[in-house]
């Protein structure tokens, strides 16, 4: 192996068992549900929720708050029949350098799923440009502490709203997927699953994650990505994506792998891991720097719509909680 693909993670077992199927992920599957993960059998109702809020149901409404002595803005999304249930899943959806989580909810369609959607907006990072960024970059803002402010994040939005704290989870695109592959280190315990799409992992994103429990993960790039390559950039020290999605099968001792094709989507799927924490990757063929399937301009390149993000990384999720272990 060359020294431009090294690991990311200390491997721990080896993947075997590569075997070609014919489908890939549906691209509707969950964008048109209307209601939450269907219950276990016996499972009761949940209740109502009882916290009061004066955001409606089925909107979007920026919130501010103060974390390490600055002032943070975020983006909450409640769904539709929000006051319906105590027990919602919540997802954080952090955007790419110089975007914002605005951004981020107009081409991403995470707002369509069940789940409340957070979408923070990253400090003024340094570099050409007055850009939002966030931690583990180059460019990050100096001495602002993305880790922590996602934590005051969680705690003021569980502390008011209806919140399932077992299905909490992380996703983003380009320098925010690269915080949520930090958070997965950085926050043990904490976030049932992340999907970072065409992450920018640079070094400070990768501090920690040897020593950091299985956690699942879907990670999603376009094969043909100009900015973050699917391949790596020795010079930025870019990990090759394929090998980086491999070191977490191994950290997360995955047994056997299976890789599906359908027209422009190679879906490969790690399973038998510790304490559930598969693997998937999905890379598409000729694809961009973008957020797949989105209507409204993400970044540079190809959007295929073979599939739709936001309903590949739902199905992903809904699958993933939680548990005592860990």
């Amino acid at each position: 192996m060359s020294p431009r693909h090294s690991r990311v993670l200390a491997p721990a077992v080896a993947v075997v068992a590569v075997a070609a199927l014919s489908l890939a992920p549906s691209a509707t599957s969950a964008l048109t549900r209307t209601t939450d993960q269907p219950r276990a059998a016996g499972e009761s109702r949940p209740a109502s929720c009882a916290k009061a809020t004066d955001q409606e149901p089925d909107s979007s409404q920026k919130h501010e708050l103060t974390s390490g002595d600055l002032e943070r803005s975020y983006v909450l999304r409640l769904p539709e029949g929000y006051d319906r249930r105590d027990d919602w899943p919540l997802i954080v959806a952090f955007h790419g350098r110089g975007s914002t989580g605005v951004e981020v909810e107009g081409y991403s369609e995470l707002s369509d799923l069940p789940a409340v959607v957070a979408y923070p907006d990253g400090a003024i990072g340094t570099g050409s440009g007055h850009r939002k960024a966030w931690q583990g970059a180059p460019y990050e803002a100096p001495g602002v502490d993305d880790v922590a402010f996602t934590r005051d994040l969680l705690t003021a939005i569980e502390a008011d709203h209806c919140i399932d704290p077992t299905r909490v989870y992380a996703t983003g695109k380009s320098n925010g997927a690269g915080l949520a592959a930090l958070l997965a280190c950085r926050l043990p315990g904490t976030f049932a699953a992340i999907a970072p799409v065409a992450p920018a992992l640079y070094p400070a994103t990768r501090t920690g994650c040897a020593e950091a429990p299985a956690t699942p993960i879907l990670q999603i790039h376009g094969v043909a990505d100009a900015t973050i390559p699917y391949e790596g950039d020795p010079d930025r020290d870019l990990p090759a994506i394929p090998e980086w999605v491999q070191g977490w099968a191994e950290h997360n001792g995955c047994t056997t792998s299976r890789t599906r094709t359908k027209r422009d989507i190679e879906t490969t799927r790690w399973t038998g891991c510790d304490q559930g924490a598969e693997v998937q990757h999905v890379a598409v063929e000729g694809g961009g720097h973008v957020w797949p399937g989105g209507d409204i301009y993400s970044g540079g390149g190809h959007v295929t719509h073979t599939i739709e993000s936001a309903s590949v990384i739902w199905d992903f999720f809904s699958r993933h909680r939680l548990t005592s272990e860990g």
